[in-house]
């Protein structure tokens, strides 16, 4: 299965690396990580990423957004957006972190689904698409074929129940134990929630 890393400009680096490290467990997994244009994409924390242009890839099987800064900046920007769309569409699944939802919310492919978002960023995120049905008290959230986390860490914990979903708990016990990390296994258990 191919697993998609949309990236950009001031994403967040836990929101990547932490499904990064998980996927990167799986055997049949083959991990890509591609971007509007291609070339070297920047972190918020300054680690660079070399990204294929996302036209070049085959984008069917899994595209995961992470969050970040940088979604302030595109959920203005139309051209990205409207590509955004047109991947989510030809996924088989669209995973996103953190504020990764406030992006598929704005390009309306959560139209009429079930959603979160980061706590912190959670009014914002709210504020870009009123045809969501936005769940606040949630580590994650799995609606149809995609799964929208919570904050940075609750990345981890939803890639593990996606795996969990698809490939049986066994699976994503086994990556979870490798990885020495407690996987929050409840979706609707929410530790920050205000």
């Amino acid at each position: 299965m191919d697993i998609n890393f949309l990236l950009f400009e001031q994403f967040e680096t836990l929101d990547l690396f932490g499904p990064v490290e998980i996927c990167g467990h799986h055997p049949d997994f083959q991990l890509h990580y591609i971007s509007q244009n291609g070339g070297l994409v920047t972190s918020a924390q300054g680690v660079r990423i070399d990204t294929k242009n996302q036209q070049d890839m085959n984008v069917s099987g899994v595209l995961v957004i992470p969050g970040g800064a940088g979604t302030r900046t595109l959920i203005k920007d139309t051209p990205f957006l409207k590509n955004l769309r047109r991947l989510s569409e030809k996924a088989a699944f669209v995973l996103s972190v953190c504020t990764g939802s406030a992006l598929l919310a704005g390009c309306g492919a959560l139209e009429g689904k079930r959603a979160t978002s980061n706590k912190r960023a959670f009014n914002w995120v709210v504020s870009t698409s009123d045809k969501v049905h936005w769940i606040r008290k949630a580590r994650w959230v799995h609606d149809g074929k995609f799964y929208t986390s919570s904050g940075i860490s609750a990345g981890m914990d939803m890639t593990l129940g996606f795996i969990r979903d698809r490939l049986g708990t066994p699976a994503a016990e086994r990556i979870a134990g490798r990885m020495e990390y407690i996987w929050n296994k409840d979706p609707d258990i929410d530790f920050f929630d205000p």
